[in-house]
């Protein structure tokens, strides 16, 4: 089975920042485009509950005739969405294994601005739950693993926390580059190159500026507001539409540093480059995981990255997939 220390990109490809943009690049989504439409498999849409109202649109996909070994449900990261590079690569290596995959957009990614009024926020963990829980029941899932990439990666491991009570039948998880410190990676990324806050930034405005036109009665931010630095944009949205008294206590909803993850009893295998540019590495070193999880760094990968080569294939990818796929029973 494939290690961390297995991940051994040319030289070339060892600048974590490199490694970063090439992990969401186009080359990548056309890539994994022509990966998923390879492997035969036929994907429909489906609208979950996600509880009180909030309605959650993922993309189911099976390929025809091969009987089916489990199901692996893929959390992206923020302001990716079901159909970025990494999800439709990992779910096409899925397929081909046997594996029908689930995947699923948050609150507000992809295009479904339209389904909620209320904003997407990184502690709406209850919806993802529940949404889980009723894509177990309508396709019957008996055998359940999940991966998340980033933010994605904290969710599954936050969902495993809840697996048992929400009745979901979870075997394995598997996160990359999982977000664990919010505050932390808050203050790494301001003290890095300034890209990475432009990019979140940029994606997270347009984001902004749909919601305000779907619903405008109900969002009347201006641009002004819009215009704030990370910090500040993150401070607004936890204090005026998530309903925390403080960034700070908005960060610590979410968090899964030190032993938060004590009670998870849930295998779990979790990946982590040693460069990463957007989640510090100290967070790694001080996090206090249970028995049954599982870390393992790699010296190179940039975020979510972990370019193989510069036709865009990915090393995450394939570990993910053999993590998922030793946890359910052979086809």
């Amino acid at each position: 089975m494939l290690t961390a220390a297995d991940f051994q990109p040319p030289r070339l490809l060892r600048n974590p920042h490199l490694q970063s943009v090439l992990g969401s690049s186009a080359l990548r989504r056309h890539r994994g485009q022509r990966a998923l439409a390879a492997s035969g498999a036929r994907t429909r849409e489906l609208i979950l509950d996600g509880g009180n109202g909030v309605r959650l649109q993922g993309w189911h996909s099976q390929v025809p005739g091969v009987p089916s070994r489990g199901m692996a449900l893929l959390l992206h990261g923020w302001e990716g969405s079901a159909e970025s590079g990494y999800m439709r690569l990992t779910a096409a290596r899925l397929l081909d294994a046997g594996i029908e995959v689930f995947r699923l957009n948050f609150r507000d990614h992809g295009d479904t601005h339209h389904l909620n009024e209320d904003l997407f926020h990184s502690n709406r963990l209850d919806e993802v739950v529940h949404a889980a829980a009723d894509m177990v029941a309508r396709l019957r899932v008996r055998d359940l693993v999940v991966a998340g990439y980033s933010l994605g990666g904290n969710h599954a491991l936050r969902l495993g926390l809840r697996a048992a009570v929400a009745g979901l039948p979870l075997r394995h998880i598997a996160a990359v580059c999982p977000l664990v410190d919010p505050g932390a990676a808050m203050d790494h990324m301001e003290r890095g190159p300034q890209f990475y806050d432009w990019y979140f930034r940029r994606k997270w405005r347009s984001s902004l500026l749909r919601k305000r036109e779907l619903f405008p009665d109900r969002f009347g931010y201006d641009d002004a507001t819009l215009r704030q630095d990370m910090r500040g944009l993150i401070g607004w949205l936890a204090q005026r539409h998530a309903g925390f008294g403080s960034l700070q206590d908005y960060f610590d909803s979410y968090s899964i540093a030190g032993r938060r993850l004590a009670a998870l009893d849930v295998p779990a295998d979790i990946l982590m480059s040693r460069d990463d540019p957007v989640i510090p590495f100290d967070d790694f070193q001080r996090w206090q995981l249970p028995a049954l999880a599982r870390l393992e760094v790699a010296s190179w990968g940039g975020h979510c990255a972990f370019v193989e080569n510069l036709h865009g294939d990915g090393f995450a990818e394939r570990w993910v997939a053999e993590r998922l796929c030793a946890a359910v029973p052979a086809g």
